[in-house]
């Protein structure tokens, strides 16, 4: 499903260091670390009228992968809110927005791998899109499995939210030459991990299950379900989960910032078969729904 270009995305003031740029106008330097190797951190929010969703949560997990990092001379919590607030009001924006907020190590005095090259700080970006949910949530996805692994804390750890993500675009190169959605990546044991950009979910004999989070992302979004399933009495379990499991689960989905809670209809080939006849999908994205203006946050 590729996005199309909203017009309205034409004319954006996008956030650069210390302050606002035209679209044509907001670059970072070639010696800047994300450049030179895709050494940045990032996270995605989303807009609704009530604020961001679960911006702190979000927040905090930059601040962790930032620490996990070694960056120096990040910018403080008030001063990142301030710089989303000043975005969004530049470019008109209190709905149906996504946010995509970069910190990269900064500018290197000279080409090379060495940390100590950065001496002027860390670098903020902040880039605000007309954008509702990618995904058609009404009528699902297809996926296929990925021959590429996601990666463990034996190479890299996916806690880290890093930008250096070439082994979930190559799954998702591959999803594109199959003609599906996206692409589900296992980890190093052959167990589900997650999609190339979402955490995945199934339901079965009225209980949900979600991947352990060894080898994926711990998605704020997944986090949210696991919260709304432990406050609603719903059954939630982490575990592996292969794919014999999720080709005959009664429901599957993907959960992200990107698309929200959306239905996974096929799975290699394999129709996901509701022999249940579970609603339980539909009152996780009920209450979902019920939760974002509580956990919005004003900037």
């Amino acid at each position: 499903m590729l996005q199309k270009f909203d017009s309205r995305n034409k004319d954006l003031k996008v956030w650069v260091a210390d302050g606002l740029y035209s679209r044509e106008d907001a670059k970072v330097s070639v010696f800047d670390s994300v450049v030179q190797g895709g050494d940045a951190i990032w996270e995605g929010l989303r807009v609704y009228p009530e604020g961001i969703f679960l911006l702190d949560r979000h927040l905090n997990r930059l601040y962790e992968s930032a620490k996990a990092l070694a960056f120096v001379d990040i910018p403080s919590v008030e001063e990142i809110k301030h710089s989303i607030g000043e975005t969004l009001r530049a470019n008109n924006m209190t709905r149906d927005t996504h946010i995509r907020l970069t910190l990269t190590r900064g500018t290197k005095i000279t080409s090379g791998m060495d940390p100590r090259l950065n001496q002027s700080g860390s670098c903020l970006i902040i880039l605000a899109e007309w954008k509702p949910p990618v995904y058609d949530n009404n009528n699902g996805i297809k996926v296929i499995t990925s021959t590429i692994r996601r990666n463990n804390p034996s190479f890299l750890d996916s806690k880290i939210h890093h930008n250096n993500l070439l082994n979930n675009i190559q799954a998702k190169i591959q999803a594109n030459v199959a003609g599906v959605d996206a692409a589900l990546m296992l980890d190093y044991s052959g167990f589900a991990a997650e999609l190339n950009g979402t955490n995945i979910f199934m339901v079965k004999d009225g209980m949900v299950h979600t991947p352990t989070a060894e080898a994926c992302l711990h998605g704020i979004t997944r986090g949210m379900i696991i919260q709304i399933c432990q406050e609603e009495s719903i059954g939630i379990k982490e575990r592996n989960i292969s794919l014999t499991e999720l080709y005959n689960a009664d429901q599957v989905f993907c959960s992200g910032t990107m698309g929200e809670l959306t239905p996974i209809t096929h799975i290699d080939g394999r129709r996901i078969e509701n022999r249940s006849d579970t609603e339980l999908l539909a009152t996780l994205i009920k209450h979902f729904g019920e939760r974002i203006p509580k956990y919005c946050i004003e900037v």
